[in-house]
């Protein structure tokens, strides 16, 4: 999927016009309009702001990473446990693992 590709999906699974994104971002619409149609590229701030904007990394919108799980909120838990005490966030990552480990089981398990 391209740059463009990215930003036009998202924005509609946001719901957002492209006057809204616009607004958001400090261009215009027919701006926005050119990087969904992949005719030019925004500058490395213009991009950040898109990725700000539609609530994923830049890696996302360059094609770096297929992962949306990355999302701002999961990048804020991953900081909020990184600020923890060691012996905290080895519980938590012991914890998630385990959750993970069990979920991965149950899907193999229905097949």
């Amino acid at each position: 999927m391209t740059f463009g590709e990215r930003i036009l999906q998202l924005r509609k699974q946001l719901k957002y016009s492209q006057d809204d994104l616009e607004k958001l971002v400090g261009t215009s619409a027919p701006i926005v309009g050119r990087y969904e149609r992949d005719e030019i590229k925004p500058s490395i701030e213009v991009a950040s702001k898109l990725a700000d904007a539609l609530g994923v990394s830049m890696d996302y919108l360059l094609g770096k990473s297929d992962s949306m799980m990355l999302d701002k909120k999961n990048l804020q838990r991953l900081e909020d446990i990184e600020n923890l005490p060691e012996n905290d966030k080895q519980n938590i990552f012991y914890t998630i693992d385990n959750l993970i480990k069990a979920a991965k089981l149950k899907n193999i398990a229905a097949l």
